[in-house]
């Protein structure tokens, strides 16, 4: 713990209408062994009271920077959460911190989060962007898998080594930058991770793709985010079939699919250029061939074999 404490780490949240989960969700940092150096919150136009809550907690918590943004007047997944993020980012300078996190700001997570994060990543220098598994928390308590795979952190809680963010130029500011940033880890050397552990289990209190309009929108948004990073159609019916046998039965993996399919067939624009494709495209036809899972480790051996140094 005591290498964690010399380390900095600074969060950005983009906020707006969390005022359901804000409390929990700043008291979830309050608590953690290691805590930020700084934590910015953008208010992104908020109208339900977040705002006022921001205030207060920042009045209580000298780590807490509450930044206002001007309101678009809408919610904006996706395009808008990254422009919010970056917004938040402008307020600070890369350089003061080791690490740097985008937290939402609907997320429950144990004390020791952040503590056994910097020191997984401190063990590793390959190591660029590392999470816990998401669950959803039902309204009984009940906690689901989001299914999150291992090659990729949770786009709820991206945690980033500071000289890998760079590397990788940032977040792709369009639906699907949370699986893109991955991808573009690999190209550039590094290793992006997420592991099962109860001391990093992430719970989100609202589902994933259920927060603009519903799932059935959430979902057509994933495939249409899928498209856009250059995923085959052949790894995007696999991917839509697994996802038709786990909650929402059905019409997640149909979604998902109408979503990519409406896309291609207005020929919508795709992210990055061949190299990238090419890329994406030999790890995403590996991933049917040997498991996700089991591509995702041989990457990592092999960027850890061929890279023998870091800065």
């Amino acid at each position: 713990m005591e290498v964690c404490m010399n380390k900095k780490y600074c969060l950005v949240t983009p906020c707006r209408n969390e005022a359901a989960h804000l409390r929990q969700n700043i008291e979830t940092v309050k608590n953690q062994t290691v805590s930020p150096a700084l934590w910015v919150i953008v208010d992104d136009g908020s109208t339900d009271g977040s705002l006022e809550i921001l205030q207060e907690a920042a009045k209580k918590h000298p780590f807490i920077k509450v930044v206002q943004k001007q309101d678009r007047g809408h919610r904006s997944v996706g395009p808008g959460v990254i422009e919010t993020f970056n917004f938040g980012l402008s307020k600070i300078n890369l350089d003061d911190f080791d690490y740097i996190c985008k937290l939402d700001a609907d997320l429950l997570l144990p004390v020791r989060y952040f503590e056994k994060v910097i020191g997984k990543m401190e063990q590793d220098p390959y190591l660029g962007n590392y999470s816990g598994k998401v669950y959803f928390q039902h309204p009984n308590g009940q906690l689901q898998s989001e299914h999150l795979g291992d090659e990729v952190a949770a786009g709820q809680a991206k945690f980033y080594r500071v000289q890998c963010f760079k590397d990788i130029g940032g977040f792709a500011r369009i639906v699907g930058w949370d699986g893109i940033d991955g991808h573009l880890c690999r190209m550039k050397g590094w290793v992006a991770l997420s592991e099962e552990n109860e001391e990093t289990k992430i719970i989100e209190m609202r589902s994933m793709g259920s927060s603009d309009q519903n799932i059935w929108k959430g979902r057509m948004r994933w495939g249409r985010g899928k498209y856009y990073m250059g995923s085959s159609l052949h790894y995007l019916l696999a991917t839509s079939l697994y996802r038709m046998f786990t909650k929402p039965y059905l019409v997640g993996g149909v979604g998902i699919l109408s979503g990519y399919l409406s896309a291609w067939l207005q020929r919508e624009e795709r992210y990055g250029g061949p190299e990238f494709h090419r890329f994406l495209r030999k790890f995403e036809n590996q991933c049917l061939l040997f498991g996700k899972n089991k591509t995702c480790r041989e990457y990592n051996k092999r960027i850890r074999t061929e890279i023998t140094s870091r800065p």
